[in-house]
């Protein structure tokens, strides 16, 4: 009987020390589960503790460099936060040229800001958006212009293979140069960032070899006179071009013979001078060009003998 009740006994008292053991349990997992309504969880980052997202986010946003901005939102097409972040750093460095110059291609029409004529490129490996800035606009920075330009979200993503257009126009540099006004969200009068941006400079053979590009490539197209206008920019930036493309040799023989049409026109209506220096720049370009060697010499004589009266 004595061996019963001490029995049941210790069956009670383990029974109890389980439901205790439970309570215990149950109450440290209650402080990890339940927090009190509207509370966040916090988050640990790289080990760090945080608080919630949108404080991090807050937080960091007024803090980043112009780099950060640059590498974090502009390049990989977030343009919202990136033009949000570009207008917090202007309010703390209002006369940041490198800030204003990139807000100026976030917000410009780029259609307005590059020109309407294009012509197009194939992507090849290793390209990106970048590098096709410095080739065509001469400036690797103008690569958010360039990839809103053709409509790209994200500039960081460029396909092999796929088919760009790249602005025919010269004015590419005029991104840096016109104001941009910013806004404020608190609806209070938009303040115009102060001094514009100086205009890219774009060496001039490097300038000379984008306008052959481009000329070439508009040609293809059959958009002739527009090829033949851009080529002749090219030639007065860098007479001596020279290449190996059959599109380039055809070009460069509609050039001639439609300069040498006009030098005709100036030499008959005596305008010897622009007619002379005409054929000089064809024969820089094609010195066995028979024509121009002629009527160069003709116009030479005429231009003794009036000199002579």
């Amino acid at each position: 009987m004595i061996y019963r009740e001490a029995r049941f006994i210790s069956v009670r008292a383990w029974a109890m020390a389980v439901g205790l053991l439970g309570v215990v349990l149950l109450g440290g997992c209650a402080k990890v589960s339940f927090k009190p309504k509207g509370s966040e969880p916090s988050t640990t980052v790289h080990g760090a503790t945080s608080a919630t997202s949108e404080t991090v986010s807050g937080e960091t946003s007024s803090r980043l460099s112009l780099s950060a901005i640059i590498n974090r939102d502009l390049q990989n097409g977030h343009y919202a936060e990136g033009e949000k972040a570009l207008r917090q750093y202007l309010q703390d460095h209002p006369n940041d040229r490198s800030a204003q110059f990139f807000l100026r291609q976030l917000t410009e029409d780029p259609k307005q800001a590059l020109g309407t004529v294009s012509s197009p490129h194939v992507v090849q490996s290793g390209e990106s958006y970048s590098t096709l800035a410095a080739k065509y606009l001469g400036d690797p920075n103008l690569f958010l212009v360039l990839a809103r330009y053709n409509g790209s979200t994200n500039p960081a993503l460029i396909r092999v293979g796929s088919t760009l257009q790249m602005p025919a126009s010269s004015n590419g540099a005029e991104v840096a140069a016109t104001p941009t006004p910013s806004s404020s969200p608190s609806g209070a009068p938009a303040a115009v960032l102060a001094e514009p941006v100086a205009p890219v400079v774009v060496p001039p053979t490097l300038r000379a070899q984008q306008l052959e590009n481009q000329s070439i490539a508009l040609y293809r197209q059959g958009h002739h006179d527009q090829a033949l206008a851009l080529f002749d920019q090219a030639l007065t930036l860098n007479p001596q071009l020279k290449s190996s493309d059959p599109t380039f040799a055809a070009l460069s023989r509609a050039w001639v013979a439609n300069s040498h049409q006009q030098a005709m026109v100036f030499y008959l209506d005596q305008h010897l001078d622009q007619a002379i220096a005409l054929w000089n720049r064809i024969l820089v370009v094609d010195p066995g060009y028979e024509p121009a060697v002629v009527y160069r010499t003709r116009a030479l004589e005429l231009k003794q003998r009036l000199q002579q009266y």
